[in-house]
């Protein structure tokens, strides 16, 4: 049975019934994000050896233990603490999840970061390689056994800010493309020079019976009236 292609996508159903899209992150940045947090956690221990060694064998003891604690800890802690990001998720914009798209828990966090030590086998994460590269959603072993998924964090969209202008209220009905047409407009003119806005408006102003002179200001008082209060 051929293996199932890779995906750029993947899609979950909330309680809710919305479907929601997600984007697996592949081998590529979270290799790198990795290679940060592993430099991360050496410059830790090499300031907190450094200050150790003063306290003879102590130190030693105390050495040891922060070492077993940070190895293995580390990944655990930021993961269930932090959103399912390490400090080099969050810089290349990944986090992890349960596959059913909640925040990962402290055992599913454990399983895909105890068996990091299979995943290096034989040397250098081989086998976690190869398991990403030939998992559809770019799974190593770790996340196949604990349920979880790498993903690229979703960004909040934000709509861009309409002109400030008084709401206007047109005195006949505006069907969906239209309405779109306006609100695209209004949305858009900030990006564009002015002569293209005022073509732009006077294309619009026709249609919908407004004043060329003053086609750009009404037209932005229609879309903050289709808006309503915000």
């Amino acid at each position: 049975m051929p293996a199932a292609p890779l995906d750029t996508r993947y899609q979950i159903e909330t309680p809710e019934g919305i479907d929601l899209p997600l984007r697996p992150a592949g081998l590529a940045p979270r290799a790198l994000a990795f290679g940060f947090d592993l430099g991360l956690r050496g410059l830790i221990l090499g300031i907190l050896y450094f200050a150790l060694a003063f306290l003879g064998n102590l130190g030693i003891g105390l050495g040891s233990l922060l070492l077993f604690l940070i190895s293995w800890w580390y990944m655990v802690l930021f993961e269930v603490l932090n959103q399912g990001c390490s400090p080099g998720k969050q810089i290349m914009g990944l986090q992890v999840i349960h596959d059913d798209g909640t925040p990962i828990g402290w055992s599913a966090s454990l399983i895909r970061n105890l068996l990091r030590f299979v995943d290096m086998l034989p040397f250098g994460y081989f086998l976690g390689a190869i398991s990403c590269l030939q998992h559809p959603h770019f799974k190593r072993l770790g996340d196949i056994a604990g349920g979880t998924l790498v993903i690229y964090r979703q960004q909040p969209l934000t709509r861009p800010q309409l002109p400030q202008t008084a709401a206007l209220h047109l005195p006949f009905a505006l069907d969906l493309n239209e309405q779109r047409a306006i609100l695209g407009f209004a949305e858009r003119q900030g990006e564009l020079s002015a002569e293209r806005v005022h073509e732009l408006a006077g294309i619009l102003a026709t249609p919908l019976q407004v004043p060329p002179a003053r086609a750009a200001e009404q037209l932005n008082g229609v879309a903050r009236g289709l808006l309503g209060p915000t």
